[in-house]
């Protein structure tokens, strides 16, 4: 049978050296102690059109999103049973647009997928989830993933499966191309609109009960990784950034060029986790520059956020996926054997949930465990070397002050000031800042008081301000204290004996 072509992964070489000889049991991820839930089902965004090429047909549609989520679910009351490889696979069927495949197609009709002895095994492995389990109770931080080229939602099911057992929400959809199931070469417009559909996905998670909307983590392997950059500069919403391979690092060039670009965009905390150096039999085979080994300009370049870079020694690009691991054939050029290979896919998944804890759920351990080498964690520098960047910390501002002043509803602001100053010393309050902010909140019906209090620390701070003490004055005014007023204005127009409004105030006043 004829495979289909589909475009091939960044450095996802199509050598035919050696079957996979893995399991699930052999994998023997750490999962945590919830049980893991799967639903599919298709949902429709009715902003874009698409074309089911394959049905030849030129009507288009709303574009179609199938969405695989995988969620902590209850222990009893099971619908629809224990999913097994198989069950993943045949989703493809839908994701490719191909339902009525005969399953006995499955592992040869698809171009990422092998149909030998050790691949047919595998459809008989039980995974960890329960299709369709009943939903647990409870407020889980959510992970977007995004898949890699053409690629499909269920790609890295044993990561997503881990993921939901330690308490989080992972929903994903297949990479497709604009307007059909095919991308265009991996340009910018594809990443474009893959980034579309992680946004389409963040409102799908908010429908969930159990997500808590607030924790959002974007997650991406190989051409994922660099939609999900961009879904990032363009949503405030997602918190941390999981790379595993992605392209962000291999095609900087195509990144750049999207309209939203920004470095100082990209401003949360971000790990990326990359593919073994490349042997310079392979460099030279593929015509590739030996400096796409060393250089990450994207890393170099930005500011604002605190960056993980890990190197896995042991893996080549496709095996971040779980499809590469149990489906993809060795490439003898370059692959280590099977057992290195999941020892190292296991180390992945465990910095990958390290990291999430700690910045979707405020885990100290977490935290240090990914701070530390990871010699200090155990592991061997045969397996992995790593690299931390520390985000340059933004001088403490204005807008920072009146943050902590709201949280303690602006009582003690001049003891705030003060404890600012000894952990900022070059910070100072600014009297038309102070001004502006006192009249904003004076103004506002349910925040007078809010605004006397920053004007009473202004004038505490400039006490020979005509122009404080007479905002002050109006501030006092404005909220119906006249004893207070006349006192203010009185204080201005000493300053200021030209001061025209203090005069009129008070004439206004004593009548």
């Amino acid at each position: 049978m004829i495979k289909l072509l589909l475009n091939c992964l960044l450095f996802l070489f199509v050598v035919f050296a050696s079957e996979a000889q893995t399991s699930l049991e052999q994998l023997n991820l750490p999962y945590g102690n919830l049980n893991v839930g799967f639903k599919h089902y298709t949902a429709s965004d009715h902003t874009r059109t698409y074309s089911r090429k394959e049905d030849w047909t030129a009507t288009s549609i709303p574009r179609p999103i199938p969405i695989s989520i995988w969620y902590p679910a209850e222990t009893s009351t099971v619908t629809g049973g224990e999913m097994s490889i198989l069950d993943y696979i045949k989703i493809l069927q839908e994701e490719e647009e191909w339902e009525f495949l005969p399953e006995e197609f499955l592992l040869s009709w698809f171009s990422y997928l092998y149909d030998t002895p050790s691949n047919r095994a595998h459809l008989k492995e039980k995974a960890q989830a329960i299709n369709e389990g009943i939903p647990k109770t409870g407020s889980f931080p959510v992970i977007i993933y995004a898949p890699s080229y053409q690629a499909s939602s269920i790609e890295n099911f044993a990561l997503c499966e881990l993921l939901a057992s330690h308490g989080y929400i992972v929903i994903s959809s297949p990479s497709r191309g604009t307007h059909s199931r095919k991308l265009t070469g991996g340009n910018i417009i594809d990443a474009e609109t893959q980034a579309r559909d992680i946004e389409f996905l963040i409102t799908e998670a908010g429908k969930i009960p159990s997500t808590n909307i607030g924790k959002i983590a974007a997650m991406g392997f190989s051409f994922g990784g660099m939609s999900q950059m961009i879904a990032q500069m363009r949503n405030t919403n997602i918190k941390a950034l999981v790379s595993l391979d992605g392209t962000e690092r291999y095609n900087y060039q195509t990144l750049s060029k999207s309209p939203y670009f920004n470095h100082a965009r990209i401003n949360v905390p971000y790990i990326h986790l990359s593919q073994k150096e490349i042997p310079t039999q392979v460099l030279k085979e593929y015509g590739i520059d030996e400096k796409l080994n060393t250089e990450f300009q994207l890393y170099d370049s930005l500011p604002n956020s605190d960056i993980y870079r890990l190197k896995f020694h042991h893996l080549t690009h496709s095996y971040f996926s779980s499809f590469g691991i149990f489906f993809s054939n060795r490439d003898s050029r370059q692959d280590k054997t099977d057992f290195e290979i999941m020892t190292s896919y296991k180390l992945a998944s465990r910095y990958t949930l390290q990291f999430l804890n700690a910045y979707l759920k405020a885990d100290d351990n977490a935290l240090s465990y990914i701070n530390k080498d990871p010699w200090a964690n155990g592991i061997s520098t045969k397996l992995l070397s790593s690299q931390t960047k520390k985000a340059k910390k933004a001088p403490f501002a204005f807008r920072n002050f009146n943050d902590l002043a709201a949280k303690q509803n602006y009582e003690h602001l001049y003891e705030l000031y003060q404890s600012i100053k000894r952990q900022h010393p070059d910070f100072e309050l600014l009297e038309p800042r102070l001004n502006n902010l006192g009249l904003q909140l004076v103004f506002n019906p349910e925040k007078g008081m809010y605004g006397i209090s920053i004007l009473e620390l202004a004038v505490q701070l400039f006490p020979n301000s005509a122009n404080l003490f007479d905002s002050l004055a109006e501030g006092y005014l404005h909220i119906g204290n006249k004893h207070k007023a006349i006192q203010n204005f009185k204080a201005s127009l000493a300053l200021d004996p030209q001061n025209t409004n203090a005069v009129k105030r008070l004439q206004e006043l004593k009548k």
